[in-house]
């Protein structure tokens, strides 16, 4: 049903007739005027001195506001922590490239330098590709390089070094970009219990449907560690980070009932944006560019309270359309979206079905999840093209 807009109504008054005064009066109206404000003049210099006087007594310092309350969830000192650091005076943001063009490798071509090297000698020639997106933290918890961070530490799978993997990558070619995926992630939190869903009542650790724990935003070891590992990768050099997975777990209701109350309030998605936006400020402190990463099949499911272009820092994203998703349907609690043709054609049907979510954003689209052929890319980065998108990455 559409609403018309009537506006606001505006009500008129009709001005009151005033008569001239009599000279006499007009003399005595301007005396009394005087009178009036000579007086108000005097009570307030006399009120001034004792008042001042007091407040110097205080302390010359500004006053700091005192807490009224203590937080009563560890969770809330987390994002109260993050949010803090994340809202001060940020730094100018990298000039972001007109168009990006890149290819995905996956975490197993990380493994080692024979697994790297082949993973880029394969890499199509045809495409004008100048990036390399390299997955060093996987959605659930993986590790593909030789971090020093404790909590990683349980999950490496890689022996290779930062500037090895940024060596190998730049002698064929290309430039990297790290990618780094937040808080859909399962093994962290399994061996350091503080950095996941708690139970509200005893503290204890919270696991999903298939048995996994994940990291909370709410949790101050969550949010230290993917600081960590962004730091970690400014600092070996890397000038363009994606961070994604910025999402919550489907709870049931069972769930919302015994965990923290806030996580069913419209307004946790301030959980998701503060550490976004500290990730991005220590990025961009550092010299280098962050964009967050959002996935169609988590926008159409619901899963999209980072995507709030009035909090976050940068309104540079990137949707990553996944075509094995889209080829068996997306369910969405009891609704199943399908997707029918060709590649090009499942895709233009998810653009139609998620562009209202992003059309605040700068969008880079990346094309994941099926190896297609030229003639099928081309026409998908056709379809991207009349959607307004420029940027493109494939894998």
């Amino acid at each position: 049903m559409k609403f018309k807009n009537k506006g606001r109504k505006i009500y008129k008054t009709k001005e009151k007739n005033y008569y001239g005064k009599s000279p006499f009066g007009k003399f005595m109206s301007g005396a009394l005027t005087v009178l009036l404000i000579g007086g108000i003049g005097f009570l307030g210099y006399s009120a001034a001195e004792p008042i001042i006087n007091y407040t110097k007594h205080k302390g010359d310092e500004p006053s700091v506001p005192e807490q009224t309350s203590a937080p009563t969830e560890a969770g809330t000192e987390a994002v109260t922590t993050a949010m803090t650091e994340a809202v001060t005076e940020p730094p100018t943001e990298p000039v972001t490239e007109s168009s990006y063009t890149a290819a995905s490798l996956k975490g197993s071509d990380l493994a080692n330098i024979d697994t790297l090297r082949a993973a880029l000698a394969a890499l199509p020639k045809n495409e004008d590709i100048t990036y390399i997106q390299l997955p060093l933290k996987t959605a659930g918890g993986d590790v593909n390089y030789a971090s020093y961070i404790a909590e990683a530490q349980n999950s490496l799978t890689s022996v290779l070094t930062l500037q090895e993997i940024i060596t190998e990558v730049e002698n064929s070619g290309y430039k990297p970009t790290a990618v780094v995926s937040i808080f859909r992630d399962n093994s962290m939190p399994a061996y350091y219990h503080d950095g996941g869903y708690v139970f509200a009542s005893d503290g204890t650790l919270w696991y999903d449907g298939q048995g996994k724990p994940w990291a909370s935003p709410y949790a101050q070891r969550a949010i230290d560690y993917n600081s960590a590992i962004v730091t970690e990768l400014v600092n070996a050099g890397f000038e363009r980070i994606i961070c994604s997975d910025f999402v919550f777990p489907d709870f049931t209701e069972y769930d919302l009932q015994i965990l923290d109350p806030i996580l069913g309030k419209n307004d946790r998605c301030m959980s998701m944006t503060s550490t976004a936006n500290l990730l991005y400020s220590i990025a961009v402190s550092n010299g280098s560019e962050m964009q967050v990463e959002v996935t169609a099949e988590d926008i159409i499911c619901g899963r999209k309270d980072i995507l709030q272009p009035m909090l976050l820092s940068s309104n540079n994203i990137v949707l990553n359309i996944e075509i094995n998703k889209l080829v068996s349907g997306i369910q969405a609690g009891e609704t199943l979206y399908e997707f029918k043709g060709k590649p090009s054609e499942m895709v233009d049907q998810c653009l139609m079905q998620v562009n209202g979510d992003i059309v605040d954003f700068n969008t880079t689209v990346r094309i994941s999840g099926a190896s297609l052929p030229t003639a099928e890319l081309t026409s998908i980065k056709k379809i991207l093209s009349d959607y307004g998108f420029k940027s493109v990455v494939i894998g």
